[in-house]
Formats: structure tokens, sequence, C-alpha cells
């Protein structure tokens, strides 16, 4: 019995969770000189009833992800991000914030020039979506995908983010208008100044 006991111990020991700041990880890597992980293909995505395009990020070192979007209940926000997405927008820029367990955010162009690195986070595509598209169906579930602001939901515009945790008070203030479906642990992997290599519509 004992044994049994002890050997539950090590297992839920080795499940536990460890959070790390972005520097902190950063830090180890570079102790180490650890070379940048290759890029691994997204897993396959599971979509949800009523989704509508998907949405692929792949990063130049960590890997893709895929967002299935939702157009039935924010649709004037997916078709912004459609938009910038068809227009390479997105392409070349970099993670601009990481808060270890809440969420990993792009979106800016400002981040392409590491010059203006006390910018990022400030800059858009200069045309806000107009309208606040939160809906109760949509909810900041882990892998949540919303449109970011910094007060008005309605002048959100192409800043959006990624949950890594349910975070449910979030909902009423932010539209959700995506999921991440497939390499979720490749987001969870994102640090502050990775490149988004490229964005595609699936």
């Amino acid at each position: 019995m004992k044994g049994i006991i002890e050997a539950c111990v090590a297992a839920l020991v080795l499940l536990a969770p460890i959070h790390i700041s972005a520097e902190q990880a950063g830090a180890g890597q570079r102790g180490r000189g650890a070379a940048p992980a290759p890029a691994a293909p997204a897993a396959a995505a599971q979509r949800s009833p009523g989704a509508g395009p998907i949405i692929v990020f792949e990063t130049a070192s960590k890997g893709s992800f895929e967002m299935e979007t939702y157009p039935n209940e924010a649709p004037k926000t997916v078709a912004h991000i459609l938009a910038l997405v068809k227009r390479n927008f997105y392409n070349g820029q970099r993670v601009h914030r990481v808060v270890p367990g809440f969420v990993v955010q792009w979106g800016d162009p400002l981040s392409r020039d590491y010059t203006r690195r006390d910018r990022w986070g400030t800059g858009g595509s200069g045309k806000p979506v107009g309208v606040a598209e939160m809906n109760p169906k949509r909810t900041h579930r882990l892998g949540a995908v919303a449109a970011a602001h910094a007060g008005d939901p309605r002048m959100a515009d192409s800043q959006i983010y990624v949950t890594l945790a349910a975070t449910p008070r979030l909902d009423g203030d932010f539209t959700v208008f995506a999921q991440v479906i497939s390499g979720m642990d490749v987001v969870r992997t994102l640090q502050v100044g990775d490149v988004i290599r490229r964005a595609t519509v699936k």
C-alpha cells in the first residue's frame, strides 16, 4: 500500500505545472546555449459546428497553430481579421505580450521594428472594427481568441490574443471571435519577440 501511495505522489509532482516568466525561460535557454526548437506541424484540427474559415499562423521557430472563426457571432470582427490576414498584415510581426497563465498577444505592425520596442502594443491597422460583438455563446475558455482593445471594444483593431487558461472575467468586455483548434502546445511556448512568419486563411 505504501508503495502505491508513493508512486501516486511522484506522478502528481511530475504533472504539476511549472510557471516561469518569458524572461526566465529566455535566460535559461541562453545560459545553456540552446538552439531554437525546430518548427512543429500543427496537429489535426477538430472543427465545431457552424464555424467559419480557419486561420493558420506559422511562426519562424516554434511551429504553427490554427484557429476556427465564428462569423455567426462576430461577423464584423471576423471579416476585419480575415481581410488583414489576406493582405499579409500579420506576416513578420512579433509577439509583443506574454503573461504566463493568462494570454499571448500580437497584431501590432510596430513589432516588426526592434528599435521601436518601447511602443510595441500601441499600433494597429488604423481601422477599428467599429462595433462590439461580445456573445454569450463564445466565452474566454482555454484557447479562446479575442480582439484586444484599450478600453472600448468598438475600437478593437488588429491586435488579438489567445487565452492560456479559462478567463471568464473577460467575458462581456472583449469579443471572442475564434478558438485555437490545433497547435495549442505551440501557443504555450510563444515568448515576446517570437516572429509570426506567415498567416493564411485555410
